[in-house]
């Protein structure tokens, strides 16, 4: 087990609600960490010590400059209107199925999402928050202030996005990987 699933520790009666809290953490500190670990039972509850799905994530990031890819580790500074792509791995080295398995991608600071850049592998639902995380949504909506004084419901912009989450009806199985990707750009 890794620093960080030391810290944030596993117990059966509170495991989804970690399970929902480990993978948005995990996708901020996964860029810092590469590969980190994230334990899943058969019931697609987080659990610690079963012989269940261990899933394994990496996220890597790669910049267009010049019409050359280099990973972000290459390319050291990003460039406004650069444009980088997030790439999501989850591979399931564990014994059992991932169920209702989701990867959660933060639109990081200084970044805008780019409109219909999501990619996924096995028709991943594709949602997104606006409020850090805390909801997700197809197409999050906001209040807006008509002409008229009036309060309407309208598309949140994009600029708001604070995560992209994909989600597998189809459970993550033993040995099995998913890829999903998004694109962000520098502000």
């Amino acid at each position: 087990m890794d620093k960080k699933q030391k810290k944030v520790g596993f117990n059966k009666s509170n495991a989804r609600a970690r399970w929902t809290s480990i993978v948005s953490t995990l996708v901020l500190t996964v860029a810092l960490l590469g590969v980190v670990g994230v334990l899943a039972g058969k019931d697609g509850k987080s659990s610690a010590g079963s012989a269940g799905p261990l899933v394994k994530v990496n996220l890597s990031g790669v910049v267009d400059r010049g019409g050359e890819k280099m990973s972000l580790e290459q390319a050291k500074v990003v460039k406004p209107n650069e444009i980088l792509k997030w790439s999501i791995v989850s591979k399931n080295e564990g014994n059992g199925e991932a169920k209702d398995y989701k990867a959660v991608g933060k639109i990081p600071q200084g970044t805008v999402y780019v409109a219909g850049s999501e990619d996924a592998e096995d028709s991943a639902l594709v949602k997104f928050s606006i409020d850090g995380g805390k909801s997700f949504s197809k197409k999050p909506m906001i209040e807006e202030k008509q002409a008229d004084g009036s309060m309407k419901m309208v598309p949140a912009p994009v600029d708001m996005y604070t995560e992209v989450r994909f989600e597998w009806a189809k459970p993550l199985s033993s040995n099995e990987e998913r890829v999903a990707s998004y694109k962000v750009r520098v502000k």
